[in-house]
């Protein structure tokens, strides 16, 4: 348990917390949220111990031990894979280091012998015994092979750094966990795997992530940061936001009868409880939302940007048609004759472990690049918006205001109410619209991008990699409105959610090719684990 009494702090004449007081209790996985900002990722350090409060303080239960996911991924590039798992562990760790060292002296004394003795009991008290093999399995089940585990940690690539780092958080059944965006840069497999570990995890976690499918498939309680307060819900995202969704209509119509919104309120919780059943986690919390009243339910002060993609024009059935387009970047063929045709109404995931090779198709179908061989012809009733990944040449050096750096795509040349108004929407209000382009946050970016994408009318909608930089509430905002869009669109992304909700078709790009599904992502998935465990049979 980790408990939180009367805890304030302050930078400058911002205030991110005020007097928080709260329990995280064994058993549970708390998801905490807020917006860009708010202090998550502070809050985390004030619990670890990394920044001290300024009022207020942080309890551990007696002998309990906390873990934190660390942040610098070469912090231990002169170390061994294995052992920077087992460093996870402090006081473990150090009784190996202490013993190893009285073991290689020379002359070993009586007093050595007898410290040895005293070390060795705490080590097996540890369950130093089974560190090795503990450790193994954590990086075998992150996708970390044992031909890497005695490797120095500036042997591996990024991503294996990450993975290790978040294996040496969880060695060791820590009685506290904390997880900053354990998700990133981790692959599908990994992930899953992340979410079993943490599903039947009995302790006390802690975790902030921009991955809705993650929150919603590991957390038992979402602690939301709002107003420098955190208040404790019971359930998983979707049910907090559905909740403070149900909430805010509850507010706007004081009138109705009390009786009129229990009923709301029951058949609400009767539909998320009837999902909670595959897991002993999600069953436990299916009776804590069974215990949940009206008065547990509360609006919540975030503000969700507008996002709605409107077509100028009807499509018709002739969209794009690709054929045979190979292409080689830097001596790498990223591109290997691909080939497909765009119906009407797909809603297409583009995905696949090559990030260039995504990017190079969507490059290529708007013109930014020519494929080395083939060809592909839009329908001449189409008209196309693209988000890049890289957004840079549209802010860098840019030194007109919001409302005039929009203009430029507004097709009418709509007045300056018009595109405040617009900026409005999408949560810039006020002064803020006279912020230079040049000086925009990552997430004001990919606002104002969209925003572009919005003004241009298009019926057909390319996106690559629209979530990054994204806070929470703006991707579920991006999310409802392209699963309200009537025109077609091809996207990739690496969040499940945001693909899983939207996308009825997709294609994964391979070196050998296209691999074309018309499916729900889930159903990929499944297909693909599907295959890979029948040619286990053969191999």
């Amino acid at each position: 348990m980790i408990t939180v009494s009367n805890v304030g702090l302050r930078y400058g004449d911002r205030k991110l917390f005020d007097d928080v007081n709260i329990k995280f209790t064994p058993g549970n996985c708390y998801g905490l949220i807020g917006a860009n900002g708010a202090g998550k990722s502070t809050f985390l350090k004030i619990l670890s111990g990394e920044i001290e409060a300024q009022s207020g303080s942080v309890h551990l239960g007696p002998g309990e031990r906390l873990a934190v996911l660390k942040q610098n991924h070469f912090e231990y590039e002169e170390f061994e894979v294995l052992k920077v798992v087992i460093m996870g562990h402090t006081r473990l760790y150090e009784v190996m280091q202490e013993k190893d060292a009285i073991y290689m002296k020379a002359d070993f004394t009586d007093e050595d012998g007898m410290k040895a003795a005293e070390l060795e009991g705490e080590f097996a008290e540890l369950n130093g015994w089974e560190a090795e093999s503990e450790a193994a399995i954590l990086l075998k089940g992150l996708g970390i092979p044992d031909d890497l585990h005695d490797k120095k940690m500036e042997e591996l690539n990024g991503g294996d750094k990450v993975k290790v780092l978040l294996a040496q958080a969880l060695f060791g059944k820590p009685d506290v966990l904390l997880l900053d965006e354990p998700t990133n840069h981790l692959d599908i497999k990994a992930i899953q795997w992340l979410e079993e570990f943490l599903i039947n995890f009995e302790n006390t976690v802690i975790v902030v992530s921009h991955d809705r499918h993650f929150l919603n498939k590991v957390c038992t309680h979402i602690a939301d940061l709002d107003f420098s307060k955190i208040q404790i819900y019971v359930g998983n995202y979707d049910f907090w936001y559905e909740s403070s969704q149900l909430a805010s209509r509850m507010a706007t119509d004081a009138n109705r009868k009390k009786e009129e919104k229990i009923k709301d309120l029951q058949n609400f919780i009767a539909r998320f409880s009837a999902n909670a059943s595959k897991s002993k986690q999600a069953t436990s919390r299916k009776k804590l939302l069974d215990k949940i009243t009206l008065d547990d339910i509360r609006p919540s002060s975030r503000r969700y940007p507008y996002v709605g993609f409107t077509p100028e024009r009807e499509i018709g059935n002739d969209l794009l048609r690709v054929e045979g387009i190979s292409k080689t970047i830097d001596g790498v063929r990223v591109l290997n004759n691909i080939s497909f045709i765009v119906n009407k109404d797909d809603k297409i995931a583009l995905v696949g472990k090559d990030e260039i090779a995504k990017t190079t198709l969507f490059k290529i179908l708007t013109g930014e690049m020519e494929p080395d061989s083939g060809s592909f012809k839009w329908g001449i009733t189409t008209s196309q918006a693209y988000f890049p990944k890289d957004n840079s040449e549209f802010f860098e050096g840019n030194e007109l205001t919001l409302v005039d750096w929009l203009r430029q795509f507004s097709p009418n040349d709509q007045s300056e109410s018009f595109l405040r108004g617009f900026l409005g929407r999408m949560l810039f209000s006020g002064e803020e619209v006279l912020k230079k382009a040049s000086v925009l946050s990552g997430g004001e970016k990919v606002r104002c991008m969209l925003s572009k994408m919005m003004l241009s009318g298009a019926n057909v909608l390319l996106l690559d990699e629209p979530t990054n930089h994204l806070d929470l509430e703006s991707i579920t905002a991006l999310n409802n409105g392209l699963i309200n869009y009537k025109g077609s669109l091809i996207f990739s992304s690496h969040d499940h959610q945001f693909i899983e909700t939207i996308a009825n078709r997709v294609m994964e790009i391979t070196p050998n090719g296209l691999m074309d599904k018309q499916m729900s992502y889930d159903e990929y998935l499944e297909n693909s684990e599907l295959q890979k465990q029948v040619a286990a049979l053969y191999e």
